[in-house]
């Protein structure tokens, strides 16, 4: 199925290769590894795609997007923006990935095909040195991550349902 057919997408960005700037994907494998999501939505590992997810977010209503937030806090403080504040979010940022996924939206809201709802989560991270783990800091708000977005697909009235292990 197309990303135009999808209504609602989780997009996980960042890089696995830097640590704690892999957090977005990280919670998306989780995401996927654990829950079975309705047609409408895509879970997507956007990596460090850029203006490339245009064609994997066209068509798309509303989006979670999971990221490393520098918001200046201590490592591990989890963030979330919505409405305004992920405006002001993607100002205030500089890395690749985080200035593709602003210009998609720009292109989007740009060609009469804006997103209608963002909602940025993410946390601080502790390192963004060359390794694939998270460190210990960002793993432990990983299960929380989990659960804000499941709480926002359920406050867009989307049923998830767990894979029985």
């Amino acid at each position: 199925m197309t990303a135009i057919n999808k209504q609602i997408t989780v997009l996980g960005i960042g890089n696995i290769l830097l640590k704690d700037e892999g957090f977005g994907v990280r919670v998306v494998e989780e995401l996927l590894g654990r829950y079975r999501f309705p047609a409408a939505v895509q879970v997507l590992d956007g990596g460090t795609l850029g203006m490339d997810l245009l064609r994997f977010l066209t068509g798309t209503k509303r989006l979670v997007v999971v990221d490393a937030i520098d918001g200046g806090g201590p490592p591990g403080t989890f963030y979330r923006f919505a409405g305004d504040e992920v405006k002001a979010y993607f100002r205030e940022k500089v890395s690749l990935h985080e200035l593709g996924i602003k210009d998609v939206l720009a292109v989007l809201e740009a060609t009469g095909r804006a997103i209608e709802e963002v909602v940025v989560l993410g946390v601080q991270p502790e390192s963004l040195d060359l390794g694939l783990e998270l460190t210990p800091v960002a793993a432990a708000v990983l299960p929380d991550t989990v659960a804000a977005v499941l709480a926002e697909l359920d406050r867009w009235q989307v049923e998830v349902t767990a894979i029985d292990g």
